[in-house]
């Protein structure tokens, strides 16, 4: 039997999900909670197996419970089922240590096998999230500049030219070029006030 435990701030969600699995003779909904915080205490409490873990909520959200409950209780497996699959909503939420993403138009098949693979510790993805991590993964990551391609950024982003951060760096401007070049590509940006606006919130400058 799976052990189910509901996290959403909206009551009729809640009920509806809870009746959603009434009939079925595998999982059981054995708590629920309006918001994070109470989600933690409930799915310790109550031994789940399973967590389904809405992300927007009063107090502490989804992400937050998501990556308490990995420390706090990592036998209990969270699945994010939330109306949100923009990029900034599904990568903290996966990297918080979430085993899947549903989004809540999903049908009840659909559901009910997701929590079974979240049991059996298989991840579950809506396509849409999918798309998501796939592009994350195609997209140059924060670390991938080398040692010289920070010094130079960080020239850039001091004010010097091309010709100053060679003489700075002992090396010849056709070098910094092709090291701006490579920080273009690795950033996904096209110009120098990018790369150095990106390079701040990446946190590679000081």
């Amino acid at each position: 039997m799976i052990r189910l435990v509901v996290v959403d701030d909206h009551p009729i969600v809640r009920g509806g999900l809870r009746d959603t699995f009434a009939d079925i003779e595998d999982i059981v909904v054995v708590g629920e909670a309006g918001d994070g915080a109470e989600g933690i205490e409930r799915a310790k409490l109550l031994a789940a197996d399973v967590v389904l873990m809405d992300l927007r909520m009063p107090g502490m959200d989804g992400v937050a419970a998501t990556a308490a409950l990995r420390k706090s209780a990592p036998s209990a497996r969270v699945l994010i089922l939330t109306t949100f699959d923009s990029e900034s909503d599904v990568l903290p939420a996966i990297e918080a240590g979430a085993i899947g993403y549903l989004l809540k138009d999903a049908l009840p098949d659909e559901l009910m096998r997701a929590v079974r693979a979240a049991a059996r510790g298989e991840s579950v993805l809506a396509p849409s999230v999918t798309q998501h991590l796939m592009g994350q993964v195609r997209r140059p990551r924060v670390g991938t500049l080398t040692d010289r391609e920070k010094e130079v950024l960080q020239l850039v982003a001091n004010g010097s030219s091309n010709r100053e951060a060679a003489t700075a760096l002992f090396i010849g401007e056709a070098s910094i070029k092709t090291h701006l070049q490579h920080i273009y590509d690795k950033l996904g940006v096209r110009d120098r006030a990018s790369a150095v606006a990106e390079g701040y919130r990446r946190r590679l400058l000081t």
